[in-house]
């Protein structure tokens, strides 16, 4: 008995940290957009004032719920390995479909139905193309871009504005939450309540389901995942599917807000919602990512637009030499995670 020089709990704590840091490492993108969200708070609030308050964390929430559910849509096919550059065009065709059938007189509530639905069915077709006939999904999910735009362009070419007494406008109505002083209240929509419901939504289907588990996988190894038996074909297409339906309810939040559809809506949103996914950790390559990490990232984009118009001197062009800016950091430090990890 004497010979037993520590007990097992002293064993593991004298482990070299290395060790610990190198089974995390996958976190390591993920709580570096923590820290920049956190540390352009500060600078926002140092440099410009009135960053730190209800009113300027509604607005975050309100003109990027529709951001946050796209980069929900894209964390789930990159986990895959996969990519998808239809969803802005999807929020194109569904939402001026969606305004024009709402101003047919269509049931508003049977119009936000189809609206996801031709979402869905936008991406089980690019589902179906990358797995059945071999297609890359970068084209596969391209020429669901070029229809998708192409279809709006065919319906209207100027704007289709909903009545302002539409019950779809509700989606966009403003509750106060809390009543500041002037107007620093806290507001939040059923919109930004939407995009709450699907983060939550994704965090359990990737982390407590089979299907999260084998999508993990299939960004892991594909050829792996089936070996182990899991529903890959299957999987591979849900994640199309799931993609394209969340595009399409990003469009039911976007219109309800805005209240109005054009052809050119949505164009370069498919790249902020890979931007959002890459900065808040998702590995390009497949295999790591957190559904929370990729709002955080829709959060930074956001809160860095807010912080150029209250700067007024960079002029907004510049927002996408900055958001490159920042993409190019993550991919580098994805890399030297993943070389660590070969060591």
């Amino acid at each position: 008995m004497s010979a037993i020089a520590t007990p097992p709990a002293e064993v593991s704590l004298t482990k070299s940290p290395g060790r610990w840091i190198s089974q995390h490492l996958d976190a390591l993108p993920t709580a570096a957009s923590v820290v920049i969200f956190i540390g352009m708070i500060i600078f926002g609030e140092v440099a410009y004032g009135h960053i730190v308050q209800a009113s300027t964390l509604s607005n975050l929430l309100i003109n990027n719920a529709h951001l946050v559910i796209l980069a929900v849509a894209l964390t789930f096919v990159i986990l895959t390995g996969g990519i998808d550059l239809s969803v802005g065009a999807i929020i194109a065709f569904s939402s001026v479909a969606g305004v024009m059938l709402i101003n047919a007189g269509w049931n508003p509530w049977l119009v936000v139905v189809l609206m996801i639905l031709i979402g869905s069915a936008f991406g089980l077709i690019a589902g179906v193309l990358v797995q059945f006939f071999g297609v890359q999904p970068f084209i596969a999910t391209l020429a669901m871009m070029f229809l998708g735009r192409g279809l709006a362009s065919i319906l209207s070419t100027v704007p289709e504005r909903l009545p302002d007494d539409s019950a779809f406008r509700s989606l966009g109505t403003q509750w106060k939450v809390i009543d500041g002083p002037k107007v620093n209240d806290l507001i939040i929509t059923p919109g930004v309540l939407i995009a709450v419901a699907v983060v939550l939504l994704a965090f359990w289907m990737l982390h407590r389901t089979r299907m999260g588990r084998t999508v993990y996988a299939i960004g892991g190894s594909e050829q792996s995942a089936a070996l182990m038996g899991l529903p890959v074909t299957a999987t591979k297409v849900w994640i199309y599917v799931i993609s394209g339906s969340l595009s399409g309810l990003a469009a039911v939040v976007y219109t309800a807000r805005l209240g109005s559809a054009q052809n050119i809506t949505g164009i370069g949103w498919e790249l902020d919602a890979i931007a959002a996914a890459v900065i808040g950790g998702t590995l390009l390559l497949g295999g790591a990512g957190f559904v929370l990490g990729s709002v955080i990232g829709a959060l930074v984009l956001g809160l860095m637009n807010v912080l150029i118009t209250r700067d007024g001197s960079i002029p907004p062009e510049a927002t996408t030499i900055i958001t490159g800016g920042i993409l190019l950091v993550f991919v580098l430090l994805q890399r030297a995670v993943l070389a660590k990890q070969r060591e």
